[in-house]
């Protein structure tokens, strides 16, 4: 399964916490963000909540290519549960649901993936922003933090 901090997974509902649309929580984290020390062009981009979701896709670049890309989207997965919802290249879509949400910070969490288990938003001042995927991997507590800041978005015209 890829190492980046947007990783997919089957929806797994034990443990999580219903939570009632905690989009507007979590309209913070729209808007571009590029990866720090990363090649030019590797960015995670979110739309504002609206429709009962919140849409994102990710791009990590190296060398002048894409490495890895996601498809992502926040939204209710079944009766009160939000869920982060992933769709990686080349991996089936799958969901984590939200665990807790706070001012600044979410987590999202299923314990029934392969790695990671949980991925984790806070806010880093008025333009920063620290994602982190952490889990048990083949055994071991492995974790990855992906410090971002934020950017403006390409329009292409």
């Amino acid at each position: 399964m890829r190492k980046q901090f947007l990783c997919g997974l089957l929806l797994a509902s034990a443990g999580a916490i219903a939570h009632e649309a905690p989009l507007e929580k979590l309209s913070w984290l729209a808007g571009c963000w590029s990866q720090t020390g990363a090649d030019a062009g590797s960015v995670e981009m979110w739309t504002l909540p609206a429709g009962g979701t919140m849409l994102g896709i990710a791009r990590t670049v190296k060398n002048g290519k894409t490495v890895e890309w996601e498809h992502t989207m926040i939204r209710e997965t079944a009766p009160g549960i939000w869920s982060y919802v992933a769709k990686p290249g080349g991996q089936p879509e799958a969901a984590f649901p939200v665990k807790s949400i706070g001012d600044g910070e979410v987590l999202f969490e299923n314990p029934q993936h392969d790695f990671p288990q949980r991925i984790i938003y806070k806010r880093d001042g008025q333009d920063g922003l620290k994602a982190r995927i952490e889990g048990i991997s083949k055994g071991k507590e492995k974790a990855f933090d992906y410090p971002m800041q934020r950017t403006q978005c390409p329009t292409g015209g």
